[in-house]
């Protein structure tokens, strides 16, 4: 689908469960888009081809598929006009005790897998001088639990890339956007629940399972109701999609205004006595 400024195809990594799920039917619902929905499974987004959505399997961990899917938007519309990174997961635990076969599919999945999805779009955006890139970050790339400093390095991750390429790129038509979205109720607090390095025994056992605990109650108890639901990241996501100008960053949710605007006026000292409040230290 093109209009005055060529295609408005919308490349939406990650839509088998949350977030990019519900973006990719809301976007779809908007009309003025063409919302590429894709996924590691294609089997797997049959409802949102019924819903209007193209559907293309995509693993950003493979860069022969990264590169097809990417070929096969290119074809049929000319360009991706917008990119939203939004494939992720959370990888919990005390950073010691997770291997580093873990720690590489974790950044290769939410770091480098967006990073090349943003240099296989890049030069067609740049040669229409028009383009968008979302990328999906979290209040954790402002802030630090204890058990999620992996899982806290990649969201950091994104906000130094963001940062980079926001500038890079003005120049070229092409926005970039950052989404920091707080709690959210989607399976997201249960893989990150259940992404905990379980230990029988050793110094971080006890720390770990408790990590798991907090991080499920979080999703499920009192402070979930200072989250949202994915539909909450998909509205923001079309407000940096249809805005003229969009802002650097948006945040969603309560729980993610509230945490990163604590974080910014307690000292380092200040942050990690009130995580002890929370968290007990292995000892």
């Amino acid at each position: 689908m093109s209009d005055g400024n060529g295609s408005k195809a919308v490349l939406i990594t990650g839509c088998s469960t949350g977030i990019g799920r519900e973006t990719a039917r809301h976007l779809a619902g908007l009309g003025p888009y063409t919302v590429y929905a894709t996924a590691r499974k294609v089997e797997t987004l049959a409802d949102l081809e019924a819903a209007r959505c193209r559907t293309l399997a995509l693993d950003v961990c493979d860069e022969d598929s990264m590169s097809a899917a990417v070929a096969a938007v290119e074809e049929a519309e000319g360009a991706v006009w917008a990119l939203v990174n939004n494939a992720g997961y959370s990888q919990s635990g005390a950073v010691e005790s997770i291997p580093l076969e873990s720690v590489r599919r974790q950044f290769e999945t939410n770091v480098f897998g967006l990073l090349r999805m943003c240099q296989l779009v890049l030069p067609k955006m740049r040669e229409r001088r028009d383009g968008r890139i979302v990328n999906i970050g979290s209040m954790g790339g402002k802030l630090t639990f204890p058990g999620g400093g992996i899982y806290h390095a990649t969201k950091y991750s994104l906000e130094a890339i963001s940062d980079a390429m926001r500038w890079e790129l003005a120049g070229f038509g092409v926005d970039v956007v950052l989404i920091e979205p707080g709690l959210i109720t989607t399976s997201f607090g249960e893989t990150a629940h259940s992404s905990v390095e379980e230990t029988e025994d050793g110094p971080y056992s006890e720390f770990n399972r408790q990590v798991a605990q907090t991080t499920a109650e979080a999703y499920e108890g009192p402070m979930a109701k200072l989250g949202g639901g994915p539909d909450a990241v998909a509205k923001k996501i079309a407000t940096a999609l249809g805005a003229q100008r969009p802002r650097p960053r948006y945040t969603v949710t309560p729980s993610a205004k509230l945490a990163i605007g604590q974080r910014k006026l307690l000292t380092d000292r200040m942050w990690d006595r009130a995580m002890t409040t929370q968290f007990k230290r292995p000892r």
